[in-house]
C-alpha cells in the first residue's frame, strides 16, 4: 500500500468542483487555486489512477506530482507505472523494495515492432538480490527502446515507448537491414571494378635485408611461456555474484570466526524415514526429508542456547525470542537463502511444504525480496553436492550457520563391536565474539541427540 500526496493545479473554479466532488479522502483548496487530497490507496499504472475511491484522468494539460513513501512490502509481481501521453505509454522500471536502490538492464525480451500484452515482461532487471520482471502497463506495439543492457537503471526510469494503436511488423529491425545493404549483383560489380585499381596503384615490395635469427631465438627462450588470450574469456560478474562476494567477506572481516565439528549416526532418522515416507506422502502430498529433522533440531538446540540466535548491536545484545531459519539454496544464478519463517510453531509437514516451495521459487527466479529478508539462523546442506566436510560462513547479521554434510558408511564401535555406520559430519561455525566455546559445543551435542533419537523431539528431553 502507498500513501501519498497528489497535488494539481486548477485552471478554473468549475474545474476545482468537478474535481472535488470525485475525491472522496479529504480536499483542501488554497489562495492559489490548488487542490491538494491526502489519501491512502493501491496505485495502479491505467489509463487513469485510483487513489480510494477517487479518480484523477490523466490529461497533459494537468500537472501532477506525486509523493510517494512506502509503508509495507510491495510484492515484486505487480504492474509497471507507466507515464502516459495520448497514444504512447512509457514503461518504466517498478519500485523494487526497500534496500534497493537500483538494478541492472540484463536482458531485454521485446524489441521494436513486437507487440506485447497487459503485464507481458519487456525486460529483466538484475538486482542484489532477485531478478525483477518490467512489464507493459498496456496493451500494443512497442514503438523505441530507451534504456540499453548493461544499464544501471533506477525505479521511474524509461525503459521502452509503447504505441496502444500502432500495428506489429514481422522483423523489423532484419527488413531495415536489407534495405540499408545493396543488392548482391551491385555489390559484385562494384567489388569487380575495385580490384584492378588496388592491383594498379599497389607499390611494388620492397627489398628486405635478412635477419639472423639467433638473437631472438635466446630472447624468447628467456620469456615465460604464457597460454593466448584467445583461450581464456573475461566475463562481467552478475550484480548478485558481486553481493555474495562483498557479504561473504564482509562476514570474515567483522566476526571472530570459529568453527566445531562434531559426527552423528544417521540410523534412526533414516530408518524413522524409510517406515513412513509412504504414509507421510499420502496424507501430506509431500516427500519427507532429512531437512525438516535437522530444522527441528535446529530449533530444539536454538531453544536450549537462545544466544545462538541474539546478535550483537553496537553495544548491546539483542535477544530473538522467534526462529526464523535461513536454507542456502544453490541456483543457476547463484547462492540464495530464502526463511523458513516462526520454525518454532511448524511440524514436519509444513517444513517440508515451506522448504520445497522455496526451493522451487528460487531455481525459476520468481522469489521475492520479502521471502529472503531476516533470518535468525542459517542451514547449509553440503552434502547434497557429496561435501564430506566444510567450515560454512556466517550470513549476517546472524551469528552462527549450522553445515550439514555427505552420509557415508564408515566403520563404528557399537557395544563394543564394529559395525558400519551411515555417519555425517556436522559444523558449527559461531561468532566467537557472542557465543562462547561451551555454548557452541552444547548447541551441537544437542543436534546429535535430537537427531540420532527424533524420541526426543516427543518427550522434550
Amino acid at each position: 500500500m502507498f500513501s501519498g500526496i497528489i497535488r494539481r493545479k486548477i485552471t478554473s473554479a468549475q474545474v476545482i468542483g468537478q474535481s472535488l466532488s470525485k475525491i472522496r479522502p479529504r480536499c483542501y483548496v488554497n489562495s492559489q487555486k490548488e487542490a491538494i487530497l491526502a489519501c491512502q490507496g493501491y496505485v495502479q499504472s491505467s489509463g487513469y489512477h485510483c487513489f480510494a475511491g477517487g479518480y484523477v484522468s490523466a490529461n497533459s494539460r494537468r500537472e501532477v506530482t506525486q509523493l510517494i513513501r512506502t509503508e509495507s512490502f510491495v510484492q515484486q509481481r505487480i504492474r509497471s507505472f507507466s507515464s502516459e501521453s495520448g497514444d504512447l505509454v512509457d514503461a518504466v522500471v517498478p519500485f523494487m523494495g526497500e534496500s534497493i536502490s537500483d538494478g541492472t538492464l540484463a536482458k531485454i525480451l521485446k524489441q521494436p515492432g513486437e507487440r506485447v500484452e497487459v503485464d507481458e515482461p519487456i525486460a529483466q532487471i538484475e538486482t542484489d538480490k532477485v531478478t525483477i520482471d518490467v512489464t507493459s502497463p498496456e496493451a500494443g506495439v512497442i514503438q523505441q527502446l530507451i534504456a540499453k543492457e548493461g544499464e544501471t537503471v533506477e525505479p521511474g526510469t524509461k525503459i521502452a515507448v509503447i504505441s496502444k494503436s500502432a500495428e506489429a511488423t514481422a522483423q523489423p529491425a532484419s527488413a531495415e537491414k536489407a534495405a540499408s545493404q545493396p543488392p548482391a549483383a551491385e555489390k559484385k560489380e562494384s567489388s569487380e571494378k575495385q580490384i584492378p585499381k588496388a592491383e594498379a596503384t599497389q607499390p611494388p615490395p620492397k627489398p628486405t635485408a635478412k635477419k639472423s635469427s639467433t638473437p631472438s631465438t635466446k630472447t624468447m627462450a628467456s620469456e615465460p611461456q604464457l597460454p593466448p588470450k584467445d583461450r581464456e574469456r573475461r566475463v562481467p560478474m552478475t550484480r548478485l555474484r558481486k553481493r555474495v562476494a562483498n557479504r561473504l567477506k564482509d562476514s570474515q572481516n567483522t566476526f571472530a570466526l570459529l568453527t566445531t565439528f562434531n559426527e552423528i549416526d544417521m540410523t534412526n532418522l533414516m530408518k524413522l524415514r524409510s517406515d513412513y515416507k509412504d504414509a507421510f506422502v499420502e496424507k501430506h502430498g509431500v516427500k519427507l526429508g532429512f531437512m525438516s529433522g535437522f530444522v527441528k533440531a535446529a530449533v530444539s538446540a536454538l531453544q536450549h542456547q537462545p544466544v545462538v540466535n541474539a546478535v550483537i548491536d553496537g553495544d548491546d545484545i539483542i535477544y530473538r525470542d522467534y526462529i526464523d531459519i535461513s536454507i542456502a539454496v544453490g541456483t543457476p544464478k547463484g547462492l540464495v537463502v530464502p526463511v523458513v519463517r516462526n520454525t518454532e510453531n511448524m511440524n514436519f509437514a509444513d517444513i517440508e511444504k515451506e522448504i520445497n516451495s522455496l526451493a522451487r521459487k528460487a531455481n525459476d527466479g520468481s522469489i521475492s525480496i520479502d521471502e529472503m529478508a531476516g533470518g535468525t539462523f542459517t542451514i547449509s546442506n553440503g552434502g547434497v553436492y557429496g561435501s564430506l566436510l566444510s567450515t560454512p560462513i556466517i550470513n549476517p547479521p546472524q551469528s552462527a550457520i549450522l553445515g550439514m554434510h555427505s552420509i557415508v558408511s564408515r566403520p563404528m564401535v557399537v557395544g563394543g563391536n564394529v559395525v558400519p555406520r551411515p555417519m555425517m559430519y556436522i559444523a558449527l561455525t559461531y561468532d566467537h565474539r557472542l557465543i562462547d566455546g561451551r555454548e557452541a559445543v552444547f548447541f551441537l551435542r544437542r543436534i546429535k541427540d535430537v537427531v540420532e533419537d527424533p524420541r526426543r523431539l516427543l518427550l522434550d528431553v
